[in-house]
């Protein structure tokens, strides 16, 4: 004989393997406990200099973890530093923090990369490709266009 579970059992069984599925409000993470990241706005200024450029895009997460941009990569530099801007003094350093469910915004005269020991000069209109490193997600690949040198976004990133 087969016995079947009434509507409130159903309920109560459902409501019980659900419990485990809850996000917790004390810390204000997702239920991934992850950083999800995305990237958009990359654009690099076509350079004035023969040896250096900036680049700057928005990295945004959307998971219930912090993470950081530990390191930049380019074919078209020897080097790519990340630097901060504080007061309006420049520096270089070794992350940025990206906030969960938030975002790092690399823009002119705020945080930027820097791409130093050009091995080219990209000119207006060509693509630079980038591989950006996290300390805890996988690497993203990025294709920045090359933009006027005075290129100024029509919104914010």
């Amino acid at each position: 004989m087969r016995r079947t579970l009434g509507p409130a059992a159903l309920v109560i069984a459902g409501a019980l393997a659900l419990t485990g599925c809850g996000g917790s409000d004390s810390g204000g993470e997702s239920d991934s406990g992850k950083a999800e990241l995305s990237v958009g706005s990359a654009y690099m200024p076509q350079p004035v200099s023969d040896d250096m450029a900036a680049g700057f895009l928005t990295v945004t997460n959307k998971g219930g973890a912090a993470d950081e941009l530990t390191s930049v990569t380019s074919d078209i530099a020897g080097q790519v530093t990340v630097h901060e801007t504080v007061d309006g003094a420049m520096r270089e350093v070794k992350s940025l923090k990206i906030p969960a469910d938030g975002r790092l915004e690399l823009k002119s005269g705020a945080d930027h990369l820097m791409f130093e020991q050009l091995k080219r000069k990209p000119k207006e209109g060509q693509t630079v490709s980038v591989e950006l490193r996290f300390a805890h997600s996988a690497p993203v690949k990025v294709d920045m266009p090359v933009k006027p040198a005075t290129y100024t976004p029509k919104t914010g990133h």
